[in-house]
């Protein structure tokens, strides 16, 4: 089955395609429609909110199943920031290098025992009749004192992941697909997809 990925991030397409296509699942992405739906303001509270708002409008202005993803960075000793804000901390939406320029300042003054961060992704799928379904991944880490790695997208280079004692940055895609936030919620969103393809191909028999 074919579902569209509510995102222009080619880092995002790759990774989810990836894992996703290991259930049968085809992607395409907001580029490749004609006409894209229009962009979609994530002013939720929470990860869910975001991505089911993303997820709902792009079901609605394509007619197909939608996927739609909202992830961040949660600093316990920054109550809780970046969090719904990580792609714009720093003020401008998608500006990672002086996103972490940020982070690294305000946590420039903490030793390692208080650096403990987290990952956090939530998927929403959207059916073009409003129905949604949710899964949800963590992984837990370290901020390291300065950038380590080059590959990777957004926070990666200077979150570390412990049991591989490296950045997600410098552990390549294959490493980081295996365990990051997105891929954890990825394998819960392909453990339910036998019941909501279910679902779904119900709801086109009806119409």
């Amino acid at each position: 089955m074919k579902i569209l990925l509510a995102t222009r991030n080619p880092g995002k397409v790759l990774e989810i395609g990836s894992i996703l296509g290991q259930v049968g699942i085809e992607v395409v992405s907001l580029d490749d429609l004609p006409e894209p739906p229009p962009e979609v303001v994530e002013d939720g509270e929470t990860f869910g909110e975001n991505a089911a708002k993303k997820a709902l409008a792009a079901a609605r202005g394509s007619g197909m199943p939608s996927l739609a993803d909202d992830s961040g960075l949660v600093v316990p000793a920054l109550g809780g920031e970046p969090g719904v804000r990580s792609a714009r901390y720093a003020g401008d939406e998608g500006n990672m290098e002086a996103n972490m320029d940020l982070l690294l300042r305000k946590m420039a003054h903490l030793p390692e025992r208080e650096r403990l961060a987290h990952f956090i992704c939530v998927l929403v799928l959207a059916a073009p009749d409003g129905r949604t379904w949710e899964a949800s991944g963590r992984v837990d880490g370290l901020i390291t004192f300065q950038r380590q790695g080059e590959g990777g997208f957004g926070y990666d280079p200077v979150f570390f992941y412990l049991p591989a004692e490296r950045t997600f940055a410098q552990m390549g895609l294959e490493g980081k697909n295996q365990v990051s936030h997105r891929s954890r919620a990825l394998r819960d969103f392909a453990e339910k997809w036998p019941e909501i393809k279910k679902e779904l191909k119900k709801e086109q028999k009806r119409e």
